[in-house]
């Protein structure tokens, strides 16, 4: 495949434009979590304790400007925002689910402890 330019980003393969989409640490869990159901900020926090405000505005931001999540304020006090996938949002699902997937695999095969299978989460 040759390469091509993105918005002044050189990339050499789909794979890697995909990833930068939608890698990193907190992207694919924000997606994961918002598959089934609308969420707020703070619903979504909560479920991802470890992800820093900072980060988790952030993704939320790119992922919004990307097209994978839909923000939808409402003009109440206190601001209400909810966070909803995108028809693009949604066909990331399946990748995702293949990634998560192969990594409980992976896990099994280098021994990894998945007793707690249940509890991950991606």
């Amino acid at each position: 495949m040759p390469e091509f330019l993105f918005n002044n980003k050189l990339y050499y393969n789909p794979v890697e434009f995909v990833m930068d989409r939608i890698g990193g640490t907190w992207k694919m869990p924000i997606l994961w979590r918002l598959r089934e159901k609308t969420m707020r900020y703070g619903e979504l926090k909560k479920t991802m304790p470890r992800v820093t405000h900072k980060m988790l505005t952030s993704s939320l931001r790119e992922l919004e400007e990307e097209g994978f999540i839909h923000r939808e304020v409402y003009a109440v006090v206190p601001p209400k925002v909810e966070y909803s996938l995108t028809e693009r949002g949604q066909r990331t699902i399946p990748v995702i689910t293949g990634i998560r997937e192969y990594g409980f695999e992976l896990m099994k095969e280098f021994g990894i402890d998945m007793s707690n299978e249940g509890s991950l989460s991606i």
